[in-house]
């Protein structure tokens, strides 16, 4: 499979057999309502927590089968590492949540889910460096790689459109400025 980089993953394309693969590692998670709950908050500019988890999950999928971890683990990880259900972006929010979330998020995937001590460590320590104590295990890399990697892409995604709708606004004016000069 070569998806451009940075592509959201279809579930829906079930002929792709790492779509189908990925799919099945998650389906039990992603079609429960509490975990659907994720849409209604914004992650990164725009992106919703649900569509960043799912980004952040087949990636870790992705990543997981190149460096020979466990691409299940990794993308149901990937797929609980922002498990919590309020906006981060508030004011009442503690200021310390960056350092803070990754505890709630195992909290809220054990009550979701039975997780391993690999999936419990990769949710924990997806915030490295910023969370105290280095991955243990190679899911728990893949996860904090694709977390990095996905926001990465859905703040520049973002910004690229800002940009260029900026970019264009001034186009026009002075498009326009010049345009009116020979009108005279």
């Amino acid at each position: 499979m070569n998806k451009a980089i940075g592509s959201r993953v279809n579930l829906k394309d079930t002929s792709d057999p790492d779509v189908a693969e990925f799919r099945s590692y998650i389906n039990d998670l992603w079609d429960t309502e509490n975990f659907r709950r994720l849409d209604k908050f914004e992650q990164h500019h725009r992106t919703s927590r649900l569509q960043h988890s799912l980004n952040v999950s087949y990636y870790s999928f992705r990543i997981a089968k190149k460096i020979g971890a466990d691409p299940r683990m990794a993308a149901r990880a990937g797929l609980l590492h922002d498990l919590y259900w309020y906006d981060w972006h508030h004011k009442k929010t503690p200021q310390l949540h960056a350092f803070l979330h990754p505890r709630l998020a195992v909290k809220n995937a054990a009550r979701l889910s039975n997780i391993s001590d690999r999936e419990a460590d990769a949710i924990l320590k997806h915030m490295w460096p910023l969370y105290p104590g280095m991955p243990k295990y190679k899911e728990s890399y893949a996860v904090t790689l694709a977390d990095k990697y996905a926001a990465a892409l859905e703040v520049a995604t973002q910004w690229g459109k800002h940009i260029g709708e900026l970019s264009g606004k001034k186009a026009r004016k002075s498009y326009n400025k010049v345009r009116s000069v020979f009108k005279k």
